[in-house]
Formats: structure tokens, sequence, C-alpha cells
């Protein structure tokens, strides 16, 4: 009985602990972007990126959000007072099927992209991925490449 009781107990608190750290341990949900123009933003995520718009709950005149994954999200809002400069090492990263698809796409909607040096060129990681990089309107960057996960 005493060793019931000690097994009973020791795989409650294994339960227990592992519930806790799955209801704790953050899922990534959105990021955002701070913008100059909101219509010029939401054009570029909508005709370049090829994102689709969804409901968003401030009906404000001052947010777009677009779907990003299944329950991952890009809220673009509007009020930044001028486009500032941010560096390529921060970026938001997409996935696509087809990259070279992609950049075709990109050269026909005249979108300068590149390698991190800025050389128009596949960057191909040591893993074998490749992407390129390119900036959106007020100067965030975005990588595209084509991982298979």
């Amino acid at each position: 009985m005493r060793i019931l009781i000690r097994t009973t107990f020791l795989l409650i608190l294994f339960c227990n602990k592992a519930m806790s750290q799955d209801n704790i341990a953050p899922q990534f949900n959105h990021t955002t972007v701070y913008v100059v123009d909101l219509q010029k933003s939401t054009e570029f995520y909508e005709k370049v990126m090829l994102l689709k718009k969804m409901e968003e709950p401030f009906h404000d005149g001052r947010h777009t959000w677009f779907a990003v994954g299944p329950h991952t999200q890009l809220h673009v809002v509007q009020g930044a007072k001028a486009i500032t400069e941010h560096g390529v090492n921060i970026h938001n990263a997409f996935t696509v099927k087809s990259l070279p698809d992609f950049m075709r796409h990109l050269d026909d909607m005249h979108i300068n992209y590149g390698n991190m040096a800025g050389e128009k060129q596949v960057q191909r990681r040591t893993d074998g991925i490749e992407q390129v990089y390119f900036q959106d309107p007020d100067g965030y960057w975005i990588e595209v490449n084509n991982d298979k996960f």
C-alpha cells in the first residue's frame, strides 16, 4: 500500500509539472510593424507579400492585421512619425514553396532584393536553405526563404 501511495504521489507530481509547463510555455502569436502610411504598407503586404487581411478588433483606421500562419499574425499599425533605419539582422522571415517563383514576383513588383550584403543574389545558409532580403515601405527588413519544415 505504501508503494502504491508513493507511486501515485510521484505520478501526480510529474503530471502536474508537465501540465503546468505546457500551460505557461509561450507560443508566438504576432509581430507588429509601426508605420507612417497605413494604406501604403497595407498595399505592400497584400500585393508584394501576398498576405491575406483578417478581421481586426479596433476598426479605427490605424490597424491592419494579416494572417501569416494558422495562429500567427502580422499587425501593421499606423502612427510612426518618420521612417527610421533598421538593420538587416532584425527582420521578419517568411517561407515560400518556390523561392525562384517568389523572386520573379518581386521582379514584377519592382522590389529590390538580394543577400545580406546587398548583392542581387540568393544567400545560402550553411544548412542549405536559400533566402533573399528586402525592405517594406518603412524600411523593415523581410527575409523570404525556401525552408522545408
